[in-house]
């Protein structure tokens, strides 16, 4: 379960608070105005970010003081993060190894893995030479390999085209919380909450509101979430 406890965040005359659990297996979408703080809030859970007060723990383990290599996270940016100058199947090595070492054992899971997302033969190829969509799943390939029960999702399909984006939505349902893990989903689209999330959590007005049960507060959805949504 990730916890966020009596958690402040202060970045000049930026504040955020939250104090609340995520149970196990949820798809979680993180929804609210352009910098209200959704993508600060991962970076503190991601530990690139300290907070003033509280702490993150995850199953019972505080990870506050923890640097992010050291967390049960994986992250998906909007960007996919792989380096243009190499192989697919080196950029997922790193995956596995932070110095991206290739053997005959790690050279069959990552093809048995780019198998799953649907990119079976291309892991000789370069970032470049893959269309968006195969280099979205690429990174969701090198998430399967890392195997952390934690997923941040911080808009990574949010360059995408609305079916293409829904299709790697359904692969990230199907693929990372099919077998159990977190994802917490910055999201600006209710459209992709309403798709894979089981809940949402509200960030607006300084604050992360308790993650509620997603249909729901898409059906009946408070003040603060009819404006952002322009209901």
């Amino acid at each position: 379960m990730l916890r966020l406890e009596r958690l402040e965040i202060r970045q000049g005359d930026f504040a955020l608070s939250a104090d609340w659990a995520l149970g196990d297996g949820s798809i979680c979408a993180v929804m609210g105005p352009s910098g209200g703080g959704k993508s600060t809030l991962l970076a503190v859970i991601a530990g690139f970010l300290a907070p003033q007060a509280g702490r993150v723990s995850w199953g019972g383990r505080d990870l506050t003081g923890l640097a992010p290599a050291q967390r049960p996270i994986s992250i998906l940016f909007q960007d996919n993060n792989l380096f243009p100058h190499l192989t697919i199947e080196r950029n997922l090595a790193l995956g596995l190894d932070p110095r991206g070492q290739l053997d005959a054992a790690r050279r069959t899971e990552i093809a048995r893995v780019l198998e799953r997302v649907g990119l079976a033969g291309l892991g000789e190829r370069r970032p470049a030479a893959l269309s968006g969509g195969q280099q979205s799943r690429a990174a969701l390939a090198r998430v399967l390999l890392m195997d952390r029960p934690l997923v941040l999702l911080d808009e990574p399909f949010a360059a995408l085209g609305p079916g293409l984006r829904m299709e790697m939505l359904d692969l990230a349902r199907e693929v990372l919380a099919g077998e159990g893990r977190t994802l917490l989903m910055v999201s600006h689209a209710p459209g992709d909450a309403a798709r894979i999330a089981s809940d949402i959590v509200l960030v607006d007005a300084g604050r992360a509101a308790p993650p509620a049960a997603a249909a729901p507060l898409l059906a009946d959805p408070p003040p603060a979430l009819r404006a952002y949504l322009g209901r």
